[in-house]
């Protein structure tokens, strides 16, 4: 399935709750945004299979959880990155940070983590027998086995994922940026889990956003923001934008 959208006035869209125009799409180079994966490596290696092998690709985040093969997803990802001569660029997506803080605190972090999907990321790295409102010494004890699984030179490449990614006047994030603020004076915690305003508020620096983690029914452009989440774990469709001057071309599985 493969939706294309090319728009020839992208620059002169205009955002609910503002009169202010959006200004026209400007990458310095062509590349692609991969929405959230979700442990679905069955449709991140049919999505691969459909892209320009010579284009630049940013994954939004969200490789881990609620699908079975977050363990393999990972390992493909970073295999990608650490020979793609930085053609590949991953960014950390909120369900990967509930996983730090998990190895972090696992008795403070568990339950939400666990009740997000935690539960079949653990058991693709072959960690089980754990319930998904666990005691602290279940909790910690999947912790010690979770890290010892994906051993330390592998968690510190996750841990050091950026947060957001930029090419002209375009900036990719997992969530959101708040409109309110610079592209590089975000918070963490806008940048992984979203803010209330950036839907109904325009940016006023000309700066698009690329972004997953909010679900979509099919990928969408609106006032300078480009949604890719297509819900993969659940739909079957994981999208990919290519996004280049003055235009857009969505690819999905």
């Amino acid at each position: 399935m493969s939706w294309d959208w090319i728009k020839n006035r992208l620059g002169q869209g205009r955002r609910r709750g503002t009169d202010m125009p959006v200004t026209e799409l400007a990458p310095d180079t062509s590349f692609y945004a991969v929405g959230d994966i979700h442990g679905r490596l069955d449709l991140l290696q049919t999505l691969l299979s459909q892209l320009d092998d010579d284009c630049p690709v940013v994954f939004v985040g969200d490789y881990v959880d609620r699908g079975d093969y977050s363990a393999q997803v990972l390992r493909q990802l970073r295999h990608l990155t650490d020979t793609s001569d930085g053609r590949v660029v991953c960014l950390l997506g909120n369900h990967e940070d509930m996983l730090l803080r998990f190895l972090e605190a696992p008795e403070r972090a568990g339950r939400l983590w666990l009740t997000n999907g935690g539960l079949q990321t653990l058991a693709s790295f072959g960690v089980g027998a754990i319930p998904m409102l666990p005691t602290g010494d279940d909790a910690a004890r999947a912790a010690t086995q979770l890290r010892a699984a994906m051993g330390e030179e592998f968690l510190t490449w996750l841990a050091n994922l950026p947060l957001t990614w930029a090419s002209g006047n375009v900036t990719v994030v997992h969530a959101a940026l708040d409109p309110r603020c610079p592209t590089g004076k975000q918070q963490r915690k806008t940048c992984l889990w979203g803010h209330p305003q950036f839907r109904n508020q325009s940016r006023r620096d000309g700066q698009w956003v690329v972004h997953g983690h909010t679900i979509v029914d099919e990928p969408r452009i609106s006032g300078g923001v480009i949604s890719i989440d297509t819900g993969a774990f659940a739909t079957d469709h994981l999208t990919a934008a290519r996004i280049s001057k003055g235009g857009v071309h969505f690819t999905s599985t």
